[in-house]
């Protein structure tokens, strides 16, 4: 079948929380001491994963991790426990978590524009669909990405998260594809890999530092036949 649509992930595949050394230079855990490059690394890793549990929880915070991204303020909740179990003070953890959840501190990967232009050059549709609590819009406005999607399915907006199948199924009706038309780009094959599963197409890329993974988009694009580099 010919692709005539393709839904992106936001978190790891379209945009990256990169880590700024500066935001935890100066936190320290309850002893007093600097975290160490490898506490903060771990620390950006459990705030962005993009599935699979980070820390044990009790029974209050383990339904508000389950649910986390279709409530925000569920997601604030376990967040901030999930970053007081990582050794942050609580003035520490409200500061990087209002960071987390900042559209502006996302940083869009290398080939993002290319990738998004060029399907839109192609006349393809362009979906977004994303396991979130927070409104992800102005990051992709910010980097003038948002002219090139037609529609946006965020968890906490439609009551459903990946791989349910009734939250692909939301952006595929609204974008008017049929499911075996479309391909799902995502870094999760537990989440994103459930469009499979209503017959898409799904193509996993890695959520690598984006000085890393320059051409990752493309890449997946090309490898299920949709060349979009002739576009510039």
């Amino acid at each position: 079948m010919t692709i005539q649509a393709v839904m992106f992930d936001f978190s790891g595949t379209v945009f990256r929380l990169e880590q700024d050394p500066s935001w935890l230079a100066e936190f320290t855990d309850d002893n007093g001491a600097a975290l160490d490059i490898e506490a903060r690394t771990e620390i950006i890793r459990r705030m962005t994963a993009p599935s699979g549990q980070v820390v044990e929880l009790s029974e209050e915070y383990q339904y508000a991790w389950e649910n986390r991204d279709l409530d925000p303020a569920l997601h604030v909740k376990v967040y901030l426990e999930v970053l007081r179990r990582s050794g942050l003070r609580p003035k520490q953890a409200e500061a990087l978590y209002a960071r987390v959840i900042d559209p502006a501190e996302w940083t869009p990967y290398p080939d993002a524009e290319a990738a998004f232009k060029g399907l839109a050059g192609k006349g393809l549709k362009v979906g977004v669909l994303s396991n979130i609590a927070f409104d992800i819009r102005p990051a992709f406005a910010a980097h003038g990405l948002d002219g090139y999607v037609d529609e946006f399915v965020l968890s906490f907006e439609e009551g459903a998260i990946k791989p349910d199948p009734a939250i692909f199924r939301t952006l595929l009706e609204r974008l008017g594809v049929a499911p075996e038309n479309a391909l799902m780009v995502g870094d999760s094959e537990e989440a994103d890999g459930g469009a499979r599963a209503l017959g898409c197409r799904f193509a996993l890329v890695e959520p690598l530092p984006t000085v890393e993974r320059t051409d990752g988009l493309l890449t997946a694009l090309r490898e299920h036949g949709i060349g979009v580099e002739d576009r510039f």
